[in-house]
């Protein structure tokens, strides 16, 4: 009876850990960010703008070209693989009040603002190519040859689409 308690027990702790585990990735996939542009209203003669966006934090993911073989059939000697990272940009909002001309009333609020969207990039690599060839028929004792590697970086990948959008706010009167 003891040993079905402790049993179930140890199944639920493995359960939730396993569920916070999870949640915290997703939970933790930006760092909010309010940039303080107050001190700029000692020098500019309205108010301050406000910038409010956030830091992404990549996710790396797992290695990325590793067991490839070449045309013969021979492991590529792969010195640094690349590896991918995918984060969320965070939506990004800038409000500047507009002054009046020649001194009038407030013309409103520009506002530019930007949406949450996805980023996938991998890092830069370097790869040896196929030191090794095959062994030739009938000849070498069935040892592989020995060839000039074919040395080469692979380069970083960045992609993602950023869209922004522009707008007024009039003032109220």
């Amino acid at each position: 009876m003891k040993s079905q308690a402790g049993t179930g027990l140890l199944a639920a702790c493995l359960v939730s850990a396993a569920a916070a585990a999870l949640a915290a990735p997703a939970a933790a996939a930006e760092a909010p960010v309010e940039v303080p542009l107050q001190p700029l209203g000692a020098v500019l003669p309205m108010a301050p703008p406000s910038l409010s966006t956030g830091v992404p934090l990549p996710m790396p993911g797992a290695p990325e070209g590793l067991g490839r073989t070449t045309e013969g059939g021979l492991p590529e000697l792969l010195l640094l693989p690349r590896t991918p990272l995918g984060a969320e940009l965070p939506e990004t909002a800038v409000e500047a009040p507009l002054p009046g001309l020649l001194g009038g009333r407030p013309l409103g609020t520009a506002m530019l603002t930007s949406d949450r969207s996805d980023m996938n990039t991998s890092t830069p690599g370097a790869s040896l190519g196929e030191p090794l060839s095959l062994p030739e028929q009938g000849g070498q004792l069935g040892l592989p040859g020995v060839q000039l590697p074919k040395a080469a970086l692979l380069a970083p990948v960045l992609s993602g689409a950023l869209d922004s959008d522009l707008g007024l706010n009039g003032s109220e009167s």
